[in-house]
């Protein structure tokens, strides 16, 4: 394309980041050269999609009979140029300056952070993070951009240039036509992508699912002196109907993997997905996906997430998350309504019976196809609770009403699998119980190193119990929602005073009561010892080789959800743990026959201490712990 003036025009400067990125790119960083085209055209399928949304309130913006939107892609062997071209929504000039020169629109910091240095696994990452149009400089060393936006008078056209050197000119043209033309000049040992075959397989192989016509000349010339049409015929060379619209039967499995690539800019496929049509009171159809990895940014709750959303198959936004709830915000896909208005806004999405039976609708839909998903294909469920299971926790709080079906999907450790990996499903727990057992038992704590020979599972291991051991950060928060799964209720080992019920024989109650009975006198004078540091002193049914260990107060917060709060900056309530000993162990035998007081108190002392560090505490006097070991390490040695 040329201009035959350019005006206001000005050399301006990439932003660092940006100046980075091209270097990357320009040197070859990135193995699948391909990708450069795909990303364009959905670009321009995108540019397509948003001129469509603003034509809703402003027709005029389509300019007379320019409703047929497509993109065409055409080449020059001999000029070794390829050229893209859209009549879709195009740029004012301060938006081809916002868009294509600075970090505000490109994410492009984020996408450096994630570099890898693996070739194959970093050129996952275009368009991922919004940097699509940089793959231009994979194969180009100069990229031409000529845009105007709709409704904006020819005279406003832009011209952007960039040999992708650091720094970029941008002009004013006369450009008739609204929409983006984008100019790819090849580099040398990049010139056969000018072949008009190898352009059509590579859009047939990535963008064939794009509702958009994608069109290249139906004859192209191929040397100096070939005859050129005035006007070439262009052929419609990918499907151009949206996916979602046609029957699940006509699909093919590699369809619906290239398609949620377009949606998504990920290079990896799905785990899986789920492709439905509704029909009746609500008129609608949804394709969402699993996708295989986590996003950047998959835990900040504020940054943009949801489904694309159309309207009778008329575009209307990328995110609209008023479709699912939060913890399912890593769910990609399409939804397309025939119940909403074409006028839709994003206030009226926020609430309404519509909006709410289709959240409700699509919400069991995805846990759905996790439930598939885990029952089918375990290993590629474990790949998937590996990366957004401690997403999948939050949903208990967030989801009443679906609580027990994302309990059934929750994996954890337990005493019985031998391993930190989350692979106890609640179901085998429960298929696992012992006779008498009517309880799901657990433990939180800040590793599963620190928990799985934690003195609170003696009694279990010893009557062949299974533990639930619970290590992320997010697991006792969690346990607060999720009081029950199967008719059968959560108990901590480690909170209140451990009734086993059933489990216990009425000779283990009876040997209890008595030595409760038997040391009183032991049970006062460590709380004397002990002091304003525990709340209550008294015999544990849990221990069988430890001597002693704290155990958390019935209505307490848990250590696990202190340090969370602590870190956080946040006020943590006083809270003074239970001492509980072992009455049978030798070190409690030694410490009952002990009549001098002031050695009796370092021994509680150390005792108490000891139960503090076993539960993953820190000591709030560690040189006075330091100081009273020592001390009796000297008594035995004299």
């Amino acid at each position: 394309m040329t201009t035959a003036t350019e005006t206001h025009k000005e050399t301006l400067g990439f932003q660092t980041e940006v100046k980075q990125l091209l270097q990357l790119m320009i040197h070859s960083l990135y193995s699948n050269k391909e990708i450069f085209l795909r990303e364009l055209v959905s670009n321009a399928a995108d540019a397509a999609d948003k001129l469509r949304f603003e034509a809703l309130t402003n027709p005029g913006l389509l300019e007379g009979d320019g409703s047929d939107l497509r993109v065409r892609i055409s080449c020059d062997a001999q000029a070794r140029t390829i050229t893209i071209d859209d009549n879709g929504i195009g740029m004012s000039r301060e938006e081809a300056i916002a868009h294509l020169g600075t970090i505000a629109k490109s994410g492009t910091a984020d996408f450096l952070a994630h570099l890898s240095g693996d070739q194959k696994k970093d050129a996952n990452l275009i368009g991922q993070f919004g940097v699509g149009f940089y793959s231009a400089f994979i194969v180009a060393d100069r990229v031409d951009v000529y845009s105007r936006r709709a409704g904006l008078p020819a005279s406003e056209g832009v011209h952007w240039s960039s040999a992708g050197q650091g720094d970029f000119e941008v002009a004013t043209i006369d450009k008739p036509q609204r929409g983006t033309t984008i100019v790819l000049h090849l580099k040398e040992d990049e010139a056969g992508f000018a072949d008009p075959w190898r352009l059509r397989g590579i859009v047939k192989k990535y963008s064939d699912h794009i509702a958009l016509p994608v069109e290249l000349p139906r004859q192209q010339a191929t040397g100096a002196d070939a005859d050129k049409p005035a006007e070439p015929e262009w052929e419609t060379v990918n499907r151009a109907s949206a996916l979602w619209t046609r029957p699940k039967s006509e699909i093919q499995d590699e369809e619906y993997r290239e398609f949620y690539k377009h949606i998504s800019h990920d290079f990896s496929d799905p785990l899986a997905w789920s492709h439905n049509k509704v029909e009746g009171k609500l008129e609608y159809t949804s394709l969402l996906y699993v996708p295989a990895h986590a996003p950047f940014d998959l835990y900040h709750r504020d940054a943009a997430k949801g489904l694309k959303l159309y309207v009778q198959r008329v575009y209307i936004m990328d995110q609209a998350d008023q479709f699912l709830p939060l913890y399912l915000r890593f769910i990609k896909g399409v939804v397309d309504s025939s119940d909403l208005p074409l006028n839709v806004s994003r206030e009226i999405l926020q609430k309404g019976p519509v909006i709410d039976s289709m959240k409700s609708a699509l919400t069991k839909r995805a846990l759905d196809m996790l439930e598939k998903l885990a029952k089918d294909k375990p290993d590629q469920y474990a790949t998937f609770w590996k990366e957004f299971g401690q997403v999948l926790k939050e949903g208990p709080s967030e989801d009443y009403a679906n609580r027990e079906k994302i309990a059934g999907l929750l994996r954890f450790a337990s005493t019985k699998s031998g391993t930190d990996a989350q692979e106890v499903a609640l179901a085998d727990y429960v298929a696992r119980m012992v006779q008498g057992q009517d309880k799901i038992y657990y433990l939180t704590g800040e590793s599963y190193a620190q928990v799985k020979d934690s003195p609170h599972l003696e009694v279990f291991r010893k009557k062949g119990i299974e533990v639930l051991l619970l290590t992320d950060r997010i697991d006792e928060w969690l346990m607060q929602y999720l009081t029950e799964f199967d008719g059968k209720a959560f108990v901590d080992v480690a909170r209140g005073d451990l009734d086993l019920g059933a489990l216990e024989s009425e000779e283990d109650k009876k040997a209890q009561e008595a030595a409760a009975k038997d040391k009183e006198n032991l049970i006062n004078r460590l709380k004397q010892a002990l002091g304003e540091d525990v709340s209550e002193v008294r015999i544990s049914h849990r221990l069988t080789d430890s001597p002693a260990i704290l155990a958390i107060g019935e209505g307490d917060m848990g250590l696990q959800m202190r340090q969370l709060l602590e870190a956080s900056g946040q006020k943590v309530p006083e809270a003074k743990p239970v001492f509980e000993f072992n009455p049978t162990h030798p070190l409690i035998e030694r410490l009952d026959a002990e009549t001098d007081e002031d050695r009796f108190g370092d021994l509680s002392r150390v005792l108490f201490d000891q139960a503090a560090l076993a539960a993953g505490d820190s000591l709030k006097d560690p040189a006075g712990y330091v100081r009273r070991l020592n001390k009796l390490l000297l008594d035995l040695a004299r």
